[in-house]
């Protein structure tokens, strides 16, 4: 009797140790402290083709235990589960809530971007901030059936994309992130500003591409207005814009190369062919040489009124310019101006 009691009390303690034993491996597994981290909290970005093997990749440098964190995926199907996001991990979480953070609805980043000059710099750059790829950025934006059915051409498609910051989801698709940019750009074409472009006798496509070269000649918020009136008063004379900038674009375009620098336009540029110069050609190139601000957009719309036709960068108060009526006075603060870049050695 003595010995049944016995073999029955061991057969208990070994049962309670057995049962502690895998109390304490599920506390472990789900329950304890499983990231290594300092910061407040991680994120985390899983790619749309990434399987297990590469969210434990993801996740590696930040966990004390990956074979914990293996095990809990596991039994709560994970593992064949993944979704692709960006997600938080918080410092001290355990596996279970790491889990479910991953299985939470995908967390939304800021995208922002300036003036790009090309929409294959602007997909280079949109790409570096949400899951899709440059080249599938790039097609989505050149998309012949998507330009054709929504007014656009390749020429003028960078005039749909206004700099500034917009929320999306890090796992968006190319296709959604130009759609959201076109609903921008409409939402920002209001009646007002539609009028507005009317009645200059410009399509709001032209309008930004004015925008642009304003943005180009002038970095000086305050002066835009002045320097669209400038543009606006030559096509209101027919008259050919002459706008430098739009000879250094059609330089960077014929020599693809847009990493240049050209700080002077020689007489010997102004005869380039390409249907952006437009010292060869009269009324609005046939898209914009840079993404406007909308501030330089503003300006267009809101142009000064003045009877100024030329304008040449004033060196006296550098960012500014000196306005001409006429060819005579204008003749006269160009000498200024080429005085001093041939003082500063500025040849090219």
């Amino acid at each position: 009797m003595k010995y049944r009691k016995k073999i029955l009390s061991i057969i208990t303690l070994m049962g309670l140790a057995v049962g502690l034993y895998f109390i304490y491996l599920f506390g472990k597994t789900f329950f304890w402290e499983n990231t290594i981290f300092e910061k407040k909290k991680v994120y985390i970005f899983i790619d749309e083709d990434d399987d297990f093997s590469e969210v434990e990749r993801h996740l590696a440098p930040f966990l004390k235990s990956i074979s914990d964190f293996r095990v809990a995926a596991q039994k709560k199907g994970y593992t064949t589960r993944v979704r692709s996001g960006k997600f938080v991990l918080l410092k001290g979480s355990n596996n279970n809530e790491i889990i479910n953070s991953l299985r939470g609805k995908s967390l939304t980043v800021r995208v922002t971007f300036n003036n790009q000059e090309r929409l294959e710099d602007l997909a280079g750059r949109v790409a570096k901030q949400i899951a899709p790829d440059s080249i599938s950025l790039l097609k989505a934006f050149l998309d012949p059936d998507f330009l054709a059915a929504k007014g656009f051409s390749k020429e003028n498609a960078l005039g749909m994309y206004l700099p500034n910051s917009y929320d999306f989801f890090w796992n968006t698709t190319a296709e959604n992130f130009r759609d959201k940019m076109l609903k921008s750009y409409r939402k920002f074409w209001s009646e007002d500003r539609k009028n507005k472009a009317t009645a200059l006798g410009l399509t709001p496509l032209e309008v930004m591409s004015i925008a642009a070269i304003v943005q180009k000649e002038s970095q000086k918020a305050d002066e835009r207005p002045l320097v669209a009136g400038v543009y606006l008063n030559r096509l209101k004379r027919k008259m050919k814009l002459q706008a430098d900038p739009t000879v250094i674009y059609a330089m960077k375009l014929q020599l693809q190369n847009f990493d240049m620098v050209i700080k002077r336009v020689l007489y010997k540029d102004l005869e380039i062919k390409s249907p952006y110069n437009t010292y060869q050609h009269t009324g609005v190139p046939p898209g914009p040489i840079t993404m406007p601000d909308i501030s330089s957009i503003k300006a267009v719309l809101n142009a000064e009124q003045h009877p100024y036709l030329y304008f040449v960068a004033n060196p006296n108060n550098i960012g500014y310019h000196l306005f001409a009526k006429n060819r005579r006075e204008h003749n006269k603060n160009k000498k200024i101006y080429t005085n001093w870049l041939d003082r500063n050695r500025v040849y090219r």
